[in-house]
């Protein structure tokens, strides 16, 4: 009799650093871990407004139409696009654990009566300036609701 794969491990994404996040979501996808990221839209990225706008709107500005690289606008796509970025996703192994990961905004009905977790590692302090979530950024990056 076959067994059922395990459950998968549901991160609330909520108040956590993106980049933190991502390469710590990327340690747990390499050991063979399913994740599932929900509110991927309330992650905070750090810096001033300023930089981080400039710094997406360059990103998503360079190269060209047809030939790429092609940036991601949603909030979901950034934060999987991030997490690519920290697995070897060219390669075998990491292009089977990228496999292994869900990205969603808000919370899915699928996943709604699953516990959530948090990665601790990942927790944005308090700071003096308000952080800058991903929405936000995707409503300057011109994202359709």
């Amino acid at each position: 009799m076959a067994e059922s794969p395990p459950a998968p491990t549901v991160v609330d994404a909520t108040g956590l650093i993106l980049g933190r996040a991502a390469s710590l979501i990327a340690q747990r996808l390499l050991a063979g871990e399913h994740i599932v990221v929900v509110n991927a839209e309330k992650s905070v990225v750090t810096g001033s407004r300023r930089q981080v706008v400039a710094h997406y709107t360059e990103a998503r500005a360079r190269g060209s139409v047809r030939s790429g690289p092609h940036f991601p606008r949603y909030a979901d796509r950034i934060f999987r696009r991030t997490v690519r970025g920290m697995l070897p996703h060219l390669k075998t192994r990491g292009k089977v654990a990228f496999r292994r990961l869900e990205v969603h905004l808000g919370v899915p009905e699928a996943y709604r009566s699953s516990p959530t977790t948090t990665l601790d590692g990942a927790k944005a302090r308090p700071a003096l300036r308000p952080p800058v979530t991903l929405a936000e950024v995707t409503q300057l990056l011109g994202a359709r609701a």
